[in-house]
C-alpha cells in the first residue's frame, strides 16, 4: 500500500501566514463594531490590534531572512571545504596543518588558497591571496587550485606550474568578463587588468632541499633550533594578473627543510592585522615565542597563533587570514659504517617495501 503525503510548498507557506493576518486586520477594521467607534477605547484596541499584526510580520520576515541566510552559509561552507579540502595530517614524512579565517563573516569563505600535494617530484605546496574576499573569490580560487592540482604532477619543473597557473587564471578572468559584460567582445587573448593574485610556490625534496617561486607573496618563516626568520629574502616575481610572468623562470634555492625544523606559510592578512591602536601584529614575534614552548607541532602552532591573531584584533579582522604549517618529520637513516666500506648484504628472498618517513 502506497502512501502520498500532500506537500505545501514552501512559498505558499510563506505567504499564507502574512496574508491570513492582513485579512484580520482589515476585517476587524470593515466589519467589526468596535472598529468603526470613535471613544479612546476603541482607539486603542485597533492600534492594538494592528501592532500586533505589523509586529508579527516584521518577526515573520525576519525569520525567513535568516532561513535563507542559514542555507547560504551551508552553501557557502561546503564550497569552501571542496575548495580548501581539508590536509591529511601527514604527507610523505611532513605533518601538515592549515586554517583559513575569513574577514567576510557572512560568506564563510574567503579569496586565500592553500594545498600540498605529494608528487614523484617531491612535495609540492602553493600559497596565495586573491584580491578582495568572500563569494566574488571563489571562482578564481576554484579556477587556479583545479590548475595547480593538476599541474603538480605532470610538470617536472616548478616554473611550468606556475606557467600553467597564470593561463588558468587568465583563462578564468575573461571567462568571467565576458559572462559579466557579454556585449564587450573580449577577444580569446585580452588582458583583464584590476585582478591580481600572490601567489606562493615551494618544492621539498626527499633530502629537505627547499626550492620556491615566488610571485608577490610574503617568504614564509623557518623555525629552527637556532630561532626564527625569513625562508629567503630574494625579491619576489610580480603577482600573476597585471603582468606576465619573464621568459626564465628559475626557482630560489632555499635552503633545507631539516628533521624537526617547520615553515610557516601565510597570507598578508596576518601581518596586516591591526589592534585598536593602529599597531600591526607582529607574527615574527609571535612565532618566537611559539618556539620557546615544547615540543613544537604544527597543530600547536596554528592554535597560538590563531588565538594571539584574534586577541589582536578583538576577533574582527579586516582581512582574510590563512595559514599553513609544514614540519619535516622525516628521520634520518645512519650510515653503516662497515657499508661505507663497501661491504654489501646479501640479497632477501622475499623484498619487501621500504619506507624511511
Amino acid at each position: 500500500m502506497f502512501r502520498i503525503k500532500a506537500r505545501v510548498p514552501r512559498k505558499v507557506l510563506a505567504m499564507g501566514l502574512p496574508t491570513a493576518w492582513g485579512a484580520m486586520a482589515i476585517t476587524y477594521k470593515l466589519a467589526c463594531p468596535l472598529a468603526q467607534e470613535d471613544s479612546l477605547g476603541a482607539r486603542v484596541v485597533t492600534s492594538a490590534v494592528f501592532f500586533a499584526v505589523g509586529t508579527g510580520l516584521i518577526l515573520h520576515v525576519r525569520q525567513a531572512l535568516l532561513r535563507e541566510l542559514r542555507q547560504v552559509r551551508k552553501v557557502a561552507g561546503a564550497a569552501q571545504n571542496a575548495l580548501l579540502r581539508p590536509l591529511p595530517a601527514r604527507i610523505d614524512g611532513l605533518n601538515v596543518a592549515a586554517a583559513q579565517l575569513s574577514a567576510d563573516r557572512d560568506a564563510c569563505v574567503g579569496g586565500d588558497l592553500y594545498e600540498v600535494v605529494a608528487t614523484e617530484h617531491g612535495v609540492r605546496a602553493v600559497m596565495g591571496d586573491v584580491r578582495g574576499h568572500g563569494i566574488a573569490a571563489i571562482g578564481t580560487v576554484a579556477a587556479l587550485l583545479g590548475s595547480f592540482r593538476e599541474a603538480v604532477h605532470d610538470e617536472p619543473d616548478l616554473g611550468q606550474v606556475l606557467r600553467r597557473l597564470e593561463r588558468a587564471l587568465a583563462r578564468h578572468l575573461r571567462e568571467r568578463a565576458r559572462d559579466e559584460h557579454p556585449a564587450s567582445g573580449l577577444e580569446p587573448d585580452t588582458p583583464v587588468a584590476e585582478e591580481f593574485v600572490t601567489l606562493l610556490l615551494l618544492e621539498i625534496d626527499r633530502d629537505g632541499e627547499v626550492t620556491a617561486l615566488n610571485c608577490g607573496h610574503p617568504w614564509p618563516y623557518l623555525l629552527t633550533d637556532g630561532g626564527v626568520g625569513p625562508l629567503a629574502d630574494a625579491d619576489p616575481l610580480p603577482p600573476l594578473g597585471p603582468f606576465p610572468l619573464p621568459a626564465e623562470l628559475t626557482p630560489s634555492g632555499c635552503g633545507s627543510l631539516l628533521p624537526g625544523d617547520s615553515l610557516v606559510l601565510f597570507t598578508d592578512g596576518v601581518e596586516d592585522a591591526r589592534d585598536a591602536r593602529g599597531r600591526f601584529f607582529s607574527l615574527q614575534a609571535a612565532l618566537i615565542e611559539v618556539v620557546r614552548n615544547h615540543p613544537i607541532t604544527p597543530q600547536s602552532i596554528l592554535r597560538t597563533l590563531f588565538t594571539a591573531l584574534l586577541r589582536h584584533t578583538r576577533g574582527r579582522p579586516t582581512d582574510d587570514i590563512a595559514l599553513l604549517v609544514l614540519r619535516n618529520d622525516r628521520t634520518r637513516v645512519p650510515c653503516d659504517s662497515l657499508g661505507a666500506r663497501g661491504t654489501a648484504r646479501p640479497a632477501t628472498g622475499n623484498p619487501q617495501p621500504t619506507n624511511h618517513l
